[in-house]
């Protein structure tokens, strides 16, 4: 458990949860590497879609044990009765569409891992390897999409993917350490900036 008052300076999007302050300060905007990491990422984002990511965060956990902790070769295999099973489980979001990207996406992904030998090289090839350091001194800067993240879009869409449109993908891109944009005011921009 954090301190409630430990004189940190951090993004002003970060209110006083343990739970988000702790995924800023140990998650977002970390450079993350890991394929199993990337996918669940870029299916939690796709979740989130219309909600706060502090709704997702909540249930992280109940999602990494409904979806075999993103094993993409077993979630592409799931059938209809682990899909309505699924739709039933109110410990997840229970959209059909939304579940049934999940599916279609662990499809998706193994196939370009098939294509590129593995998820992340795939990914961060929209940054030539190295992540965005942004230099944003307010909230209000801060993009909500780019034309990096429209061309990911496009790529991800045109590959089967769902639940991936420009907004999404940035928001992927922000919490994969893809771009860094913690403010220049937040301790972790800094941090980050070190270890990219």
């Amino acid at each position: 458990m954090l301190p409630k008052k430990d004189c940190k300076t951090r993004c002003a999007w970060v209110n006083d949860d343990p739970l988000y302050i702790d995924y800023h300060d140990k998650e977002w905007g970390k450079p993350i590497h890991d394929d199993r990491l990337l996918f669940e990422f870029l299916i939690l984002e796709g979740a989130q879609a219309g909600l706060s990511w502090l709704t997702i965060l909540k249930r992280r956990e109940n999602y990494r044990s409904c979806f075999d902790h993103f094993e993409a070769e077993k979630i592409a295999s799931y059938d209809i009765k682990t899909y309505k099973k699924l739709l039933a489980n109110p410990d997840i979001i229970r959209n059909r569409l939304k579940i049934q990207s999940v599916i279609t996406n662990a499809q998706a992904y193994l196939a370009v891992k098939q294509e590129f030998s593995n998820f992340s090289d795939y990914i961060w090839q929209f940054v030539e390897g190295k992540a965005i350091q942004n230099q944003w001194k307010s909230h209000q800067q801060v993009p909500v999409h780019t034309a990096l993240s429209d061309k990911l879009s496009k790529d991800l869409k045109k590959r089967g993917f769902k639940f991936v449109g420009t907004t999404i993908c940035y928001a992927f891109m922000q919490a994969v350490g893809m771009v860094n944009d913690h403010l220049i005011s937040c301790f972790r921009h800094a941090e980050i900036k070190r270890k990219s």
